[in-house]
């Protein structure tokens, strides 16, 4: 037997993440958030799901098969887990689904929703759906029989299908499927005299299911679902690595399964005829209650007419405070370092910038990463229109970022097509860093404009992932980036960075010797203290550090949304920290890094989290925030989301999370004060006497107004 080679606490990622899709499953358990926006969290629990089970399951399953025995820093060998994970994960989905049936259900048909199977409507309704499938169903649908002349199909990854077991032949069973069609919409609305009435489409397929089969009778018919294995495999030495990764997501349409869902109740037969075609195991079948696949309820969410369900809309502040009264965007970032907080401060000054930098006559060169672009891209548009216009644009397009690598393609395709500079990165590393680089002619010479931020180029995701980005024209920064794309489209060796700290080459012992400081000064009773903003925590080398500043006596506050391995409280190794999840309405996509640095408080945002990924295997970028006013900024960004008593979950020594006691305290709310922060900024901007300096409001100064109102 293996000994157990756990030295410290440490928590398995994939048990983390789990741990993590619960808190946004009680979101959707929340009777004070709008009952149209806990079905729309429903919808990302499942979606989550979804793309664990492709990947991550997906990843322990194979080391399980190739018998590997090793366990991790968790003291779990890989078979251990996939246990454990099974058990948490059919656990969940009971939770999913008593969410809907027991808490959601009833309170739309409150609201006048109520979703319908045929058997409970009335015959208009039926006569209704009968008339759709005839003109809209029964074109598209193809039954496919299986038997030794026509083979089980292969069916694609999340396919929605009917199994159906015929009457019986000579030969024995007689099985068909058909798949529910992903290009009409799963949601049908129906005639309805009180309220709105909807039903799903595969239960009018099944109503009618006896109009595809005319030779045979129908025995029983099942729902079922499968996810594939979707972690793709590139060759990065490959001549041509588009081709390759084109390649590659084919095969993951047609990847071995590693779930099969499947509708409680199932005939057994048909499930004995799905687990032998589909070469499952039993620990691989969930059966759950209809519907199945969850994520239908996202796109439902945004019914046209049900507005009043869902969250207040918010519309974000454009433009920002810090752009304010700003014609020129090359003279306000000339004048001083700017500073935008996304979703609360619109992403359209971004856009801006790189459509002025496309029509400018005196830029002469734009150079910039995509790693996740909207489907309908502004930002790419002008960076096509600067190149028509005859500007040098060099864009590096990651195509191996995971689950858009066929948009990914397009894009680049695009791009390439109108006469930019397409680069696909450094073989082996994915190149995560989000920065723009703007090379313009002035008056006194050269000067670089850049761009940095947290988040990705996505005016999409942007309006529900909160970001921070800065715009600066400081000849340090301007000089870095510089370096920067020279080392990512050519030969150049890694530079000594002025101010970027960029992995894989120097993030780690950056991050290192900024926490040994932290070490140093406590030892020496000088100030000292840790807060820092990621979504993942699980690097060892990182924790390790922690646990050693701890133990230092180092005042630690993580603010983690997801994965943390980290365990916060637990006696003589990390009593001084605590770690808090946000989940909210928006996604906290933010990294930012405060260190107390001997009373003399450095801090830093970028795009890595404390992960082996981010700071060995990609490119990414982290930069100080140098300028006084954003670097307070900063600090009350930190310091209201530690104060957060709405979103935040807390940390147990026993690794569990528990929603912040507010018992006798006001609500702090940290996402709508950061939105009423970003409208009253602007507001006193527009009052403000232009004679008298400006005194920019401060978020602690609205923090306390709001807690005294209360």
């Amino acid at each position: 037997m293996q000994e157990n080679t756990v030295q410290v606490p440490f928590i398995n990622r994939e048990l983390s993440w789990m741990d993590f899709n619960e808190r946004v499953l009680e979101e959707a358990f929340d009777k004070d958030t709008p009952i149209l926006e806990r079905l729309r969290f429903l919808a990302i629990t499942a979606s989550n799901l979804d793309e664990f089970f492709m990947v991550r399951v997906a990843g322990v399953k194979a080391q399980v098969q190739s018998n590997v025995r090793q366990p991790d820093l968790s003291g779990l060998t890989p078979a251990q887990l996939l246990e454990q994970l099974t058990e948490k994960i059919r656990i969940f989905v009971e939770k999913q689904y008593s969410c809907l049936q027991r808490s959601i259900k009833p309170v739309l048909k409150n609201n006048g929703i109520r979703f319908l199977t045929p058997d409970k409507m009335d015959d208009a309704q039926r006569a209704y759906i009968s008339d759709y499938f005839e003109r809209m169903l029964y074109p598209v649908l193809t039954p496919l029989a299986v038997d030794t002349s026509r083979p089980f199909p292969k069916l694609a990854n999340k396919s929605l299908n009917i199994a159906v077991r015929l009457q019986e032949t000579k030969d024995g069973d007689c099985f068909a499927l058909v798949q529910v069609p992903a290009i009409l919409s799963r949601v049908l609305e129906v005639p309805s005299d009180a309220g709105r009435a909807f039903v799903l489409l595969e239960h009018v397929i099944i109503y009618k299911l006896a109009s595809l089969f005319t030779a045979r009778q129908i025995e029983a018919c099942c729902m079922f679902r499968m996810t594939r294995n979707a972690d793709l495999e590139i060759d990065e030495e490959a001549e041509d690595l588009m081709a390759e990764v084109e390649k590659s997501i084919k095969k993951r349409k047609r990847g071995r399964p590693v779930r099969l869902e499947i509708a409680q109740r199932c005939d057994p037969q048909i499930k004995r005829f799905l687990k032998s075609m589909l070469g499952v195991k039993k620990e691989d079948i969930f059966e759950v209650p209809e519907p199945l696949d969850l994520t239908l309820y996202a796109k439902f969410a945004g019914t046209e007419g049900l507005e009043a369900l869902c969250y207040q809309s918010v519309r974000p502040v454009n433009p920002p405070a810090d752009f304010w009264g700003c014609d020129d965007i090359f003279g306000a970032i000339r004048e001083k370092d700017r500073m935008v907080h996304h979703p609360y401060e619109s992403f359209a000054c971004v856009v801006d910038f790189v459509r002025r930098a496309a029509e400018d006559p005196d830029v002469l060169a734009i150079k910039q990463t995509l790693y996740r672009v909207s489907g309908n891209s502004p930002i790419v548009a002008a960076l096509i229109r600067a190149a028509e216009n005859g500007k040098q644009v060099t864009v590096l397009v990651e195509l191996k970022a995971r689950f858009d690598e066929e948009n990914n393609i397009q894009w680049a395709k695009k791009l390439e097509d109108a006469g930019c500079h397409v680069i696909y990165g450094i073989a082996g590393l994915k190149t995560h860093c989000k920065i723009l680089l703007v090379v313009r002619r002035e008056e006194d010479g050269i000067r670089r404009y850049v761009h940095m931020a947290t988040g990705n180029y996505n005016d999409s995701t942007a309006n529900v992932y909160t970001d921070v980005g800065l715009f600066t024209c400081g000849e340090p920064y301007g000089v870095d980036a510089s370096s920067l794309f020279n080392t990512l489209t050519g030969y150049s060796r890694a530079p000594q960075y002025r101010k970027f700290i960029v992995a894989p080459h120097d993030m780690r012992d950056a991050f290192a010797q900024l926490i040994r400081r932290e070490i140093r000064n406590a030892r020496q009773n000088l100030p000292c203290g840790i807060t820092a903003k990621v979504n993942s925590l699980i690097d060892p080398g990182i924790i390790a550090l922690l646990y050693e500043a701890s133990q230092a006596g180092v005042p630690i506050a993580l603010i983690v949304r997801g994965m943390c391995s980290l365990v916060a409280g637990v006696p003589g190794f990390s009593e001084t920290i605590s770690v808090r999840s946000i989940v909210g309405r928006y996604l906290e996509h933010s990294r930012i890094f405060r260190f107390e640095n001997g009373g003399n408080p450095k801090v830093f945002m970028g795009s890595a989290d404390w992960m082996q990924r981010n700071l060995d295997r990609r490119v990414e970028l982290v930069f100080p925030i140098e300028d006084a006013a954003l670097r307070q900024r900063a600090f009350d960004m930190l310091d209201l989301m530690l104060a957060d008593n709405a979103n935040a979950r807390v940390m147990q020594p026993d690794g569990s999370y528990q929603r912040v006691d507010r018992r006798g305290r006001a609500t702090v709310d940290s996402q709508k004060l950061f939105a009423a922060h970003a409208r009253e900024a602007v507001q006193a901007l527009q009052r403000v006497d232009k004679d008298q300096p400006f005194q920019p409001i401060r978020m602690a100064d609205l923090l306390k107004e709001r807690i005294e109102n209360q």
